[in-house]
């Protein structure tokens, strides 16, 4: 298959950590699209744990075994972002009907600015459903023991900062 025909999608975000509930939506967007692309952001609002090199190399190795998923570290506009990497889609987690009113406000501004780009909503499976960065770093600061929510290594960096 050539290049210009393969389905791209980007799957962003700031990672910070990257859970076991992305990684699944990641490998789920992979058995509908040639290519995914783990976009980590750099440019947040966001207060981040890890820096933004930390990010993007600890999603690197959480994937590195994939062949179907790259990771791609990105600052400025997302949809400029998309569109350099030729992708028609966006995906997008949903874990609960809070998450829905925010991601369906940035569908339809994403959809304004770039019409040929489409959101795809992917929910997450079941047991990763209450799942989010947010608990797991304040779990992790906390003292408690986040090996069922992250990979081996995303654990390991999570100890070694001493937070």
């Amino acid at each position: 298959m050539s290049q210009s025909n393969l389905s791209i999608a980007v799957y962003p975000g700031t990672f910070d950590p990257i859970t076991l509930g992305h990684e699944n939506i990641a490998h789920r967007a992979t058995k509908i699209f040639d290519k995914v692309i783990v976009a980590v952001a750099g440019n947040t609002s966001k207060q981040c744990f890890f820096a933004f090199e930390k990010r993007v190399d600890l999603v690197k190795a959480v994937f590195k075994d994939h062949k179907k998923i790259e990771v791609i570290g990105f600052n400025g506009l997302l949809m400029d972002f998309v569109e350099s990497q030729n992708a028609q889609v966006v995906i997008r987690g949903l874990r609960a009907v809070s998450d829905f009113e925010y991601e369906f406000q940035l569908a339809g501004m994403n959809r304004k600015l770039y019409p040929n780009v489409e959101t795809l909503f992917l929910t997450p499976s079941e047991q990763f459903t209450f799942l989010s960065s947010s608990l797991v770093r304040e779990v992790a600061t906390l003292g408690g023991n986040i090996e069922q929510f992250v990979s081996p290594v995303v654990k390991e960096a999570m100890k070694e900062t001493g937070r």
